[in-house]
């Protein structure tokens, strides 16, 4: 019988929370950014107020819809948990998602200490994927890391080891680099300075014979104020494809604790 998916997913998630930094408590300056991109520097002093706590740990419960498979397929219910570790970066997303009644997929998606997994399992134990280790699937996971960063703002912070690039009055390309991956997206801002949505360009996504590069966006929308941040409370990510984009998931924050 294949391991329980739910074995797994405790098992990342305390080496996730085992592996935070246990450091001395640091707080937001204004100062710290007055060099960065004019959007992002205005982002910041949006959604953080001066003397803002960094964030160390970050829990997320989320309720909405996922799509397993084409423009085609049906929207089915999802329920997730997602613990993150901002120093090392790293995240576990533990979702049920009910593809038919009474039938739950039990999906894990991590990046910790460095690599990415992906495993789904039908009632947690009947392994129907398990993506093998790999450097594409490591760049995918640190990826959704950093563009899920706007929920937990204080991990965009050069402070972090975020480092930003101009582009536009409106957008600007943030690096981060962790052990051996270094990924990018472009972040857009709208007109209240806030982040309306992230940009990969080259995200890897999973086909028949291995990974593609491909374009992939995330949109974020209803901010609200949470632990004295502003975070976004809604979101929805698609993959752009040549014959049209492809929105999978799409959900509501219910509940967040930095």
């Amino acid at each position: 019988m294949a391991r329980s998916v739910r074995t797994g997913a405790d098992d990342r998630r305390a080496q996730l929370l085992d592996s935070a930094s246990d450091r001395a408590d640091r707080t937001f300056d204004p100062d710290d950014v007055a060099d960065l991109p004019s959007p992002v520097s205005r982002y910041f002093e949006t959604v953080l107020d001066e003397g803002q706590p960094y964030s160390r740990t970050v829990r997320l419960e989320q309720r909405g819809r996922f799509r397993l498979g084409d423009a085609d397929s049906a929207w089915k219910p999802l329920e997730a948990t997602q613990n993150v570790a901002v120093d090392p970066p790293g995240f576990v997303w533990d979702a049920t998602i009910r593809v038919v009644p009474f039938v739950p997929v039990r999906v894990v998606d991590a990046y910790v200490g460095g690599e990415g997994s992906l495993r789904a399992a039908v009632l947690s134990v009947l392994t129907v994927a398990d993506a093998e280790q790999s450097p594409e699937l490591d760049a995918g996971e640190l990826q959704r890391y950093l563009a899920e960063a706007v929920w937990y703002p204080t991990a965009l912070l050069p402070g972090e080891g975020v480092q930003w690039a101009a582009i536009d009055e409106r957008s600007a390309r943030a690096t981060l680099e962790h052990d051996d991956t270094t990924v990018s997206l472009v972040f857009h801002f709208d007109d209240d300075h806030l982040v309306e949505r992230v940009v990969a360009e080259d995200r890897p996504r999973a086909v028949d014979d291995g990974f593609e590069a491909t374009r992939w966006t995330g949109r974020f929308w209803d901010y609200r104020e949470r632990s004295g941040m502003l975070v976004p409370t809604v979101a929805e990510v698609e993959w752009n494809l040549p014959d049209g984009d492809l929105p999978y998931w799409r959900a509501k924050i219910t509940e967040i604790e930095h």
